[in-house]
């Protein structure tokens, strides 16, 4: 007995030294992160797939145009480039799934829209005030926004901004 027992001792020393002991199951490997979503090669595959239908409204040419109706489908790529990623300073997955662009699945697509109303709104009245004369008063996303996802709260200072040479001419 004693042998059997001193064999067993050794047999499972020397499994543990030659790696043979049990261990633990590797896990299985994970899957590579997601590439990071480039804006640029996005929008350049879309113009591709727009090529010859530039002119067209948009509505005609994408799916799921909701906003911006009449706005020719190559100058929506602009208005969403400009009037909205670097207004607010995100990318197109802010409201967007590249593999379907007309999903409505994310929230902020279905907030833009309404803030895009309510800017229209907010024009419609500027436009309506005589003593506005002159010059075309415009209120857009980048005028609350200013690049930021979160709109702009609070001001800086006076004495900040006049310090700075930024406070515009009274």
């Amino acid at each position: 007995m004693k042998t059997q027992l001193f064999l067993l001792s050794s047999a499972l020393a020397l499994a543990s030294l030659t790696g043979l002991a049990a261990q633990a199951p590797t896990p299985p490997p994970q899957p590579a992160p997601p590439a990071p979503f480039d804006q640029a090669k996005a929008l350049e595959q879309l113009r591709v797939q727009i090529a010859g239908h530039e002119k067209e409204p948009a509505e005609a040419v994408y799916k799921n145009i909701k906003t911006l109706r009449g706005v020719p489908a190559g100058a929506l790529l602009r208005v969403m480039e400009y009037g909205y990623s670097r207004s607010l300073g995100v990318s197109c997955v802010h409201c967007h799934t590249p593999t379907d662009w007309s999903s409505d699945e994310k929230t902020p697509k279905a907030i833009t829209r309404r803030m895009a109303d309510f800017s229209d709104d907010l024009n419609a009245k500027l436009r309506a005030i005589p003593e506005l004369t002159g010059r075309e008063p415009v209120v857009n996303c980048t005028t609350c926004h200013r690049g930021q996802l979160k709109p702009a709260l609070n001001l800086d200072s006076p004495g900040k901004a006049a310090a700075e040479g930024t406070r515009p001419p009274d």
